[in-house]
């Protein structure tokens, strides 16, 4: 088995793909637009994954966070939304916050489950800061550690009851980055001390199976290397200061934040102590390179990988369910939304707020 996710070129598998994957047994698969068509397109994808490596445990990744990070689009699929929804909603009652986020990912884990999809690339536990780059912004579930961390376990434990797994990201953290590592490398400045409101919610989900790394150097732990590329980041923050002993796979290696080749960054990134390189893009030839450049799968990242596909749900899907999850998240978001107008009126007319 080679520590790689890969992405696939289309909305089925091509001979080439066919013969690569049934010979380097990569991690896993990632999927995006391009991949997707329909319900029943995208259901006989990944059963074809399956059967390539005869295992149900297959893991087959998708970003579908809601808002604007959906791979699924309604009309097809339901809406989701970002994250800072369940952050507004947690300004009026915490506890019907975290039941919301809970809920809603409930009916996102059912919506992957009923295509085959095993893990969603969620919870995001970024905490935004007022300079926090557009990249993540309404994708961050608040500014306080705590109630990151709380949203977000109810996001894993929803997604649980749904049918797939959750991937706790971007270690150690994003929500400082003032530019877009889609774009360009950001450097976090801030001290030790301050660094540590970021890693908060990630150790306080230290249990989660899987996790991803944040393409963000930080001065203060590595000024010369981002924390995907970095061994002290790595070694003494992720799994040292956090406690993760999940399976940690890098953020996208094409990604230009990173300058540079894939393949040398799926190698340099194993190398650092990520346990699997995810290069998203399907593009045969650099997948082919990178297959031929990494080693095969470490003991320790083998370990990992195992206790994550043993600890994979297996929930039925139900439409009655879903169809209920969908309405009752939208009565709380409407509660908000509703209570919020109201003391918008309170304060406007200078009337009491009780």
């Amino acid at each position: 088995m080679k520590p790689v996710i890969f992405g696939l070129s289309g909305e089925e598998l091509t001979s080439d793909e066919h013969a690569l994957f049934a010979d380097v047994n990569p991690v896993g698969y990632t999927l995006f637009r391009r991949n997707i068509r329909d319900r029943a397109q995208l259901r006989a994808l990944t059963d074809s994954l399956r059967a390539l490596h005869g295992r149900d445990d297959v893991l087959i990744f998708v970003d579908q966070e809601g808002g604007r990070v959906m791979r699924m689009q309604p009309p097809i699929w339901p809406d989701f939304p970002p994250g800072s929804a369940f952050d507004a909603l947690y300004d009026i009652s915490a506890m019907t916050a975290i039941e919301a986020a809970r809920i809603n990912a409930e009916a996102l884990g059912l919506v992957l489950n009923e295509v085959g999809i095993t893990v969603n690339f969620l919870p995001v536990l970024d905490v935004r800061v007022p300079d926090t780059t557009p990249a993540i912004g309404d994708r961050a579930m608040g500014s306080d550690p705590m109630r990151v961390a709380a949203l977000g376990r109810a996001v894993l434990d929803g997604l649980e009851k749904g049918g797939v797994a959750g991937v706790i990201k971007h270690m150690p953290g994003h929500g400082r980055a003032a530019v877009d590592s889609h774009f360009e490398l950001p450097h976090v400045r801030a001290a030790r001390e301050t660094l540590e409101q970021d890693i908060a919610p990630f150790r306080a989900l230290n249990a989660a199976t899987m996790g991803m790394t944040a393409h963000v150097v930080y001065d203060a732990w590595d000024s010369g290397n981002c924390a995907t590329m970095s061994p002290t980041v790595i070694r003494d923050i992720i799994r040292g200061d956090i406690g993760f002993d999940g399976l940690l796979m890098s953020d996208d290696l094409e990604m230009k934040a990173l300058k540079g080749d894939v393949p040398t960054h799926a190698v340099d990134c194993i190398a650092a102590g990520c346990d699997v390189a995810l290069n998203c893009w399907g593009r045969l030839g650099e997948m082919v390179a990178i297959a031929e450049r990494l080693p095969d799968i470490s003991d320790d990242a083998r370990r990992r990988f195992d206790a994550a596909t043993a600890a994979l749900p297996s929930i039925a899907f139900d439409q009655q369910r879903l169809d209920h999850l969908l309405a009752r998240r939208d009565e709380l978001l409407a509660l908000a939304a509703h209570l919020s107008d109201a003391k918008a009126t309170h304060a406007e007319t200078g009337a009491s707020w009780a």
